[in-house]
């Protein structure tokens, strides 16, 4: 019976070993483009600015998940163009904001908040 209890309190103490720390990496999870250059140049909503939401924000900020998430959405054009600055002060984790995206333990990468600043800088065209 002491075997028993000492093979299944080694077998939990190696299971946490194991499973217990795991640390996510934005370059990892969301790599930029295959060619490593950033288009800081041709910026746009549908072609930048969208799928860039879509990989980082909507599973959290749609229209149907907004209550869960402080009412703020990011699915529509409108919504983002009055959600702009404060969801780019959030990205870059400017102090006294929740660090977005929320649970990520480093910034996303450098070529997204920059994309994101000049769309913003441009006036938030809708293009």
């Amino acid at each position: 019976m002491k075997r028993i209890w000492f093979f299944l309190i080694g077998v939990l103490i190696l299971g946490t070993c194991f499973t217990s720390c795991y640390y996510d990496n934005m370059e990892t999870l969301y790599p930029p483009a295959l060619n490593n250059t950033c288009d800081t140049v041709n910026v746009t909503y549908s072609g930048t600015i969208k799928p860039f939401l879509n990989t980082y924000c909507l599973g959290c900020h749609s229209n149907a998940n907004a209550p869960f998430a402080k009412n703020i959405k990011l699915q529509d054009y409108a919504d983002v163009v009055t959600n702009a600055d404060q969801s780019l002060k959030a990205i870059n984790w400017s102090p006294g904001l929740l660090p977005m995206p929320q649970g990520a333990s480093t910034k996303m990468d450098n070529c997204s908040i920059n994309q994101f600043r000049i769309w913003i800088k441009n006036g938030k065209p809708n293009n």
